[in-house]
């Protein structure tokens, strides 16, 4: 039994897809959330940035003394899950493999799509793991860089958002698709505009609701669940605008019942040892 919060990472505003999933999953549990808008999107990053900037928070959180770190971040996941877990004596997870198993158990047809950074995309990571555990699956992958800013700008619901995700989506490579992965934790508030734009036959994947599964079920193998006396609480630390994040956040959360703080960018490397 450990009484001491998970901590979760993203480049921005998309990582509250997974805290939203995993607070109301996990209603003991208290969380410590950090959001790099100042330097987002990571999705068109050098790998190098991507990395440092990833370990700088992760660092951050372990000072918050987490008792597990969730990279909530696909970009971010794919570059640095290997690494972090090595070096972190705290267990890590990602974002990319509950979303790939999903999919393939969903899929009727073999073709699954991946919607994501460019960054992931060029990665290989989605198409590698879902081909490692099932080989004959078609995986055709589409970055959306104009997505992440949509979310980030407050403008996620907009009817240009909209037109926007109906453009892009008619750039998929394979049309035949029956399943879709949202390969960034900023899409699922998305995914109206998403759904209606590929049609109702297809079944989007949301990884990031689906890691917080992942998260109880390690709580569990590794005793490590919180009292039920506990009261949950929430943190959130921006590196970026927080009336802006505060306006997104409550609102996607339903919650007012958060702590929201700023951290400037400048302090970030004083954590990394």
């Amino acid at each position: 039994m450990s009484n001491k919060p998970i901590g979760l990472l993203d480049s921005g505003i998309g990582g509250l897809t997974v805290l939203k999933a995993a607070q109301a999953m996990l209603p003991d549990e208290s969380f410590v959330y950090i959001g790099d808008s100042a330097r987002n999107p990571y999705g068109d990053r050098t790998s190098a940035e991507i990395i440092q900037y990833t370990n700088e928070l992760a660092s951050f959180l372990v000072s918050q003394d987490i008792k597990m770190l969730i990279i909530a971040c696909n970009t971010a996941t794919a570059l640095t899950l290997k690494q972090l877990q090595k070096d972190l004596d705290i267990p890590v997870l990602g974002v990319i493999s509950a979303g790939s198993t999903e999919a393939i158990r969903q899929t009727q047809n073999g073709h699954i799509g991946v919607l994501a950074t460019q960054s992931t995309v060029d990665s290989n990571y989605y198409a590698q793991t879902i081909s490692q555990a099932s080989p004959n699956m078609k995986i055709s992958s589409l970055a959306c860089p104009d997505f992440v800013q949509l979310v980030e700008s407050n403008q996620y619901e907009s009817v240009y958002a909209a037109t926007v995700v109906e453009k892009t989506l008619q750039k998929l490579p394979d049309q035949s698709i029956d399943t879709l992965i949202l390969g960034c934790t900023h899409f699922p508030l998305l995914a109206g505009f998403i759904q209606k734009a590929v049609g109702p036959s297809v079944h989007l994947i949301d990884s990031g609701a689906l890691t917080a599964v992942n998260i109880g079920s390690r709580l569990d193998a590794l005793g490590l669940r919180t009292g039920s006396c506990n009261r949950q609480t929430i943190t959130l630390y921006t590196t970026g605008n927080v009336s802006l994040f505060n306006k997104i956040a409550t609102k996607w959360m339903q919650s007012t019942d958060m702590k929201i703080k700023s951290i400037p960018i400048e302090r970030l490397s004083s954590y990394v040892k």
